[in-house]
């Protein structure tokens, strides 16, 4: 568990998706909330994800924060606070500023990276280690950018064994992201039996994961596109989130 509570979110986080371009997937005050789950009953934390619009330089943006935390049992002998936060272009959802501070069980990260469009460069605040980096890239997304860019793709015909790729910076470093469908599935959740796509987004084995393929998403198959289940084999024991709470969706669910 030593990634965080909330990188399982994301990574399907990760993860993230998609819907019909004449219908936007979210707008302004949507708010999702999981339950996290350890080895499938132990609660491990809570994990919220919420888009707001606000000014950035002079400029209108979409401005999401995501937050995790380790509730209960775990809390005492592991103990993790993480809190995101993207601020993103309306339109084409390229990220401008990205902020990252965490504590996962003494395991502390505080950075801060701006992205400059003009020279392609990303320039990386680093508050712990008291440095700073600068950084090329191009077309890529932060953690929590890539999670709403990819709700809005049209995945409409996307036949099963397809791929949905996306380089994503991380830690000063761009990383390539691959997401693979697996088709559809109706699964039962508290809020009743809903539609879904499957996808599988492909993880780095070893360190956190059991294999490169031991997550899978299920998103709701409507124009929300979001998560509501997620399960990851980790090298001990398990990881499961589960949608328990939500507003402000931009359509209701399709049951």
């Amino acid at each position: 568990m030593k990634k965080t509570i909330f990188f399982g979110i994301i990574l399907f986080k990760t993860v993230f998706f998609l819907a019909q371009e004449k219908q936007p997937a979210f707008v302004p005050g949507e708010l999702l909330q999981y339950k996290m789950s350890y080895s499938g009953f132990l609660r491990a934390g809570t994990a919220t994800l919420e888009v707001s619009e606000q000014e950035l330089n002079g400029k209108n943006v979409f401005y999401a924060k995501g937050k995790g935390w380790t509730t209960g049992m775990i809390k005492w002998f592991f103990e993790v606070k993480d809190l995101y936060e993207s601020y993103f272009d309306q339109k084409e959802t390229k990220p401008y500023l990205f902020k990252r501070k965490i504590n996962e069980g003494g395991y502390k990260k505080h950075r801060i990276t701006t992205f400059n469009y003009s020279s392609n460069k990303a320039y990386i605040q680093d508050f712990l280690a008291q440095n700073d980096t600068t950084v090329p890239f191009m077309n890529v997304q932060d953690i929590l950018s890539s999670f709403y860019y990819l709700r809005n793709k049209d995945v409409s015909n996307l036949q099963k064994g397809e791929d949905l790729k996306l380089d994503m910076f991380i830690d000063a470093q761009v990383y390539p992201f691959k997401l693979r469908y697996l088709g559809k599935e109706v699964v039962e959740t508290k809020f009743g039996k809903i539609k879904t796509l499957v996808f599988r987004p492909f993880v780095q084995s070893g360190r956190v994961f059991k294999a490169e393929e031991s997550v899978t998403l299920w998103i709701t198959d409507d124009s929300n596109k979001i998560p509501i289940r997620v399960k990851a084999s980790l090298v001990v024991g398990s990881l499961r989130a589960e949608l328990e709470a939500y507003q402000g969706l931009a359509t209701l669910f399709k049951l």
